[in-house]
Parts: C-alpha cells; structure tokens; sequence
C-alpha cells in the first residue's frame, strides 16, 4: 500500500462510505472504516427476511445537489426514462430509452412514483395537504370552517417561533396544526411540539406552508417540470429507488471502496480515543472482547455525539459531557408484516399490482393506536417482495424509547399488538396474517430537545480537536436526510483535500431553508 496519510472513519452508514469514496477518488489518504454492527448502510440498510426485503423507516432517493445524484447514479444506473413530472434533480438527466433492463440486472436505480397519505378520521387525506374536494369533504363542513378560519388567522398574525408547534401553527394554523400534526407529532417524539426546538421544523419541513402548496397547485402548468430550483421537496412526486432497497447501493459502495484499496472492518466498536495536545492519535476499537488501538492521521465520526465525547475520555470539560451526555434521542421498531392482503381498497387513479392502494407510505395521525407509519414494500419496489402478484409486503413504523413498555415487549408480544391495531382501523384481517418479523433499532432519530438547546457548546469543543470531523445524522445530532448526509462526507474530505481548517461549512450542510421533507 503506498498510501502514508491514514484516515480512520467511524461508521459505515451513507457519511462514513461517501467519506471513503470520495478520499479514495480525490486523494492519496488510504481510508479504514470501523463499523460495530455486522452489516453496511446504518439506517439506511436493507434487511431481508425470508426473501422479502424491508427498508428501515423508508428511504427515498432524492436531492437537489447533482454531485449526490451522480455519485447514486454512477454506482447504480437509471433505468427507464424520467416521470412526466419528475422534479427530484437539480438539472435533467439524459437517459437512453428503456436504460438497464431490471430483469437482467441487480445493479439499477428505478425511478418511483411518491404516493404517501395521512389517515385520520379512517379517511385518507393526500400529504401534504392538497386543495381538493375529496379533503374538504372527508374533513367536513365544521372542521373545514374551522381550519380555514384558522389558517386566515395565522397569516395575519404570526407567532414568535419558540418551539415546532410555534413553527407549524405559523405555516398552517392551529385547526390543521391539531388535525394532521400534533398527535403524529408526538408519536414520533414523546413529546408535545411544544417543547421540540422549532429548528427542527427549519431542518426537516422548512419552507412547507398551506400557501405554497397551494401555490404549486396554481402554477403547475406554466412551470418548467426540470427546474426544482424553487420546488418544495415534499411536494416532488418521483424519486429514485434501488431496485432492492437501499442497503444495496450502500452494499454496492463498499464494494467499490474495498477494490480501490480501502478496509472495512465490522463488528468493530470504537470505544476510546487518544488525544494529546488537541490531536487524535488513534482509536482504542473492540472486537469480540479483543481491543486495538488503531492509529490514524484523520478522523471522521459519524457516531453518535454522545458516544463520542464518552469515547473521548477525561480531557473533555465538564459541560461539554453534560450535554453531550443528556442528547436525546429516539429509538425505533419496526414489524414486517407479510399478508394475504389488504382491506383497504384502491380508490385512486393509479394503477398497481393485485389493486393495492399505491402509497409508498400511510401515515398514520389516529389517536386511539400507538402506530406512526405504514411501509408498503409492493410499492417502493416490486422487487422487495418474493411472492408480489399474491402477497402484501408492508412495515408498521412505531417510534419509542429504548428500556420503555414497546420496546421491552417479547417479539411476539408486540407482532399481536401491532397486527391488533391494524384489526381495529380495519386494515386487515388477523386470518390474512402470513408471517411476521420485528426488527428494533437505536438512536434512530437524534432529538430536537433537553439538552440540544446546548448542542453549539459541543460543536465548539469538538472543532478544537484539529484532526476530527463530525459527519452524517448522529454524528451531527442533526436529523439528516441520506443526501445531507452524503454532503457532510463530502465537504469534510474537501477541508481535508484543500487544508482548510474551516470546519464551518460541514456543520452548515443542511442548514438552509430552501427545502426537504418530514419524515
């Protein structure tokens, strides 16, 4: 190996990975991953179960910066040509008609349509809300009074914006604000929007408002269906797909990376670091009972923040471990249900396979069940599902703490539980139920309250170590997007590649508040 510089990169999620790549494409630094599960992707991995493959929490392929666009579609081409209204790329993508065929190839992108629905009131409602006869009648002659009144009077008065609920009731009004976000809301977190840091809403839904959604209604057909430029991402209706889930572009990735020369190791752990005079000087990491101390020039953290400052011993001050410490954080589940069917019937205009209803997700704003989302599988891909033309793949998403009642639930405690609450909203029949399985996931969702009002702190402290960058979703405390993620890599090995000592501008991805979307 002639490379001498060594970067050592925690984590082989979507940060760590584009981390490697791109040190691998750029630069003659000679990159080892660490990863403490056994498989590649973080969240954004694919498990396959009995040949039915789930996506963890749902992840759509979509971003408004091209060099991420290029970087997913040179590892795994296009196939088909772009949707009528495919507003999801920064500039058009020319492509050859038909592109790779799926049938011959594992390797390929499949472009999707976006379908995701709110039921409330065992009604659907399009999300985001839509200006349409069918919403006003589900909701009702009162409750449409209501949140017009409401939405009328957020305009002329706006709040200051101390919390998400402040954010929300802003852009919506308090009517819609109590129908369609605070109960889903707090199922996600576990707490009231009223305690949640309104930067979450800046990160997550950002310029989203009842206007502009109106307003893209309004000027659809006068506008240029490739420029997104001014296109709010949650009102895109296409995005791109791996054809089995995205663990396998990230399975994909670290392929590449191990044959241009860098190491992964798995069931790796970092558990300590050596830091003298501001300067890491390698990594104390774990594996099967067995500690190394691995040294390195570079260091890239995608680990959690509160992991890390613990990892970095007695040399941190005091307040620094205490927020770090006290950073909340969601913990996630999620039941893979395979069915005979669904109950619910296709009463759209969009065709799909065996008529299933055609969302990619159902979220679910009913205050009588615990359940946040519905994954359909069928509809992200049909090469999810082993058995397509005769059973319904989906995921019921339930958002949690670790150590609580849901999470200390047996397996099959909380299947009966989670197959109940699909009984009871009609869903499905239990007689329909094929098999099932559940999956429990850590620190999912970094939290946007507790000690993150602090969190700068942190991130001051952490700059002062001149060979550490904080990269990806828990690596910041930031609820990225797998984009944003993939840019934090980026810009940290553009410091790295340049000398610049500027870590500002890999904090400061995803910090503007042009667009994504909630998830």
């Amino acid at each position: 190996m002639s490379r001498k510089t060594k970067a050592i990169i925690i984590g082989a999620g979507p940060a760590g990975l584009t981390a490697a790549y791109k040190l691998l494409k750029t630069t003659d630094i000679h990159p080892v991953i660490i990863e403490e599960t056994d498989s590649i992707g973080g969240i954004s991995k694919t498990i396959d179960y009995k040949g039915n493959r789930m996506d963890i929490g749902g992840h759509r392929f979509f971003s408004k910066n091209q060099q991420v666009v290029d970087m997913w579609t040179e590892l795994m081409p296009l196939q088909g040509e772009p949707a009528k209204d495919d507003r999801m790329l920064g500039r058009s993508v020319p492509l050859k008609k038909g592109g790779p065929d799926p049938e011959k190839t594992d390797r390929v992108m499949l472009i999707r349509n976006r379908v995701s629905r709110i039921l409330y009131l065992r009604k659907f409602f399009d999300y985001p809300l839509s200006i349409k006869p069918a919403t006003f009648i589900n909701m009702g002659f009162k409750r449409t009074v209501k949140a017009g009144l409401g939405y009328i009077r957020s305009a002329i008065s706006k709040r200051d914006e101390h919390s998400l609920k402040d954010f929300m009731i802003n852009r919506f009004g308090e009517p819609l604000y109590e129908m369609f976000f605070e109960d889903y809301t707090e199922k996600v977190w576990g707490r009231n929007p009223g305690v949640i840091d309104a930067s979450w809403g800046e990160q997550r839904i950002k310029g989203l408002s009842l206007s502009k959604a109106v307003l893209s209604v309004l000027k659809k057909p006068f506008v240029n269906k490739n420029n997104t430029k001014n296109v709010e991402t949650s009102l895109i209706k296409t995005f791109y797909y791996p054809k089995k889930g995205p663990g396998q572009l990230w399975e994909t990735l670290a392929k590449e990376i191990e044959k241009l020369g860098g190491e992964i190791h798995l069931n790796t752990k970092a558990v300590g670091f050596n830091v003298k005079n501001g300067v890491i000087e390698s990594v104390t990491a774990e594996k099967d009972g067995v500690k190394e101390n691995i040294e390195g020039d570079i260091f890239l953290s995608s680990m959690p923040i509160k992991d890390l400052v613990r990892a970095l011993g007695s040399g941190v001050p005091q307040d620094v471990k205490q927020i770090a410490e006290n950073l909340p954080y969601r913990d996630f589940i999620t039941v893979g249900l395979l069915l005979k069917k669904l109950k619910l019937k296709n009463e759209t205009n969009l065709k799909t396979v065996s008529n299933i209803v055609p969302d990619c997700w159902i979220y679910v704003q009913e205050r009588d069940v615990k359940i946040g989302r519905i994954q359909i599988f069928n509809n992200w891909s049909p090469y999810m599902v082993k058995d397509l033309e005769n059973t319904v793949w989906i995921g019921l998403e339930y958002f949690c703490n670790e150590g609580d009642s849901m999470w200390n639930m047996s397996d099959s405690e909380f299947i009966d539980f989670a197959v109940g609450e699909l009984c009871k909203m009609d869903i499905i029949d239990k007689d329909d139920v094929l098999d099932a399985t559940r999956i429990k996931v850590k620190k999912a969702y970094p939290a946007y309250f507790d000690s993150y009002k602090d969190i700068g702190r942190v991130r001051e402290y952490l700059d002062t170590i001149d060979n550490l960058y904080c990269i990806g979703r828990n690596g910041q405390h930031r609820y990225n997007n797998m984009d944003h993620s993939m840019l934090t890599a980026m810009e940290a090995v553009e410091c790295i590649r340049t000398g610049s000592k500027d870590k500002s501008r890999v904090w400061n991805v995803n910090t503007e508040k042009e667009y994504h979307e909630e998830k």
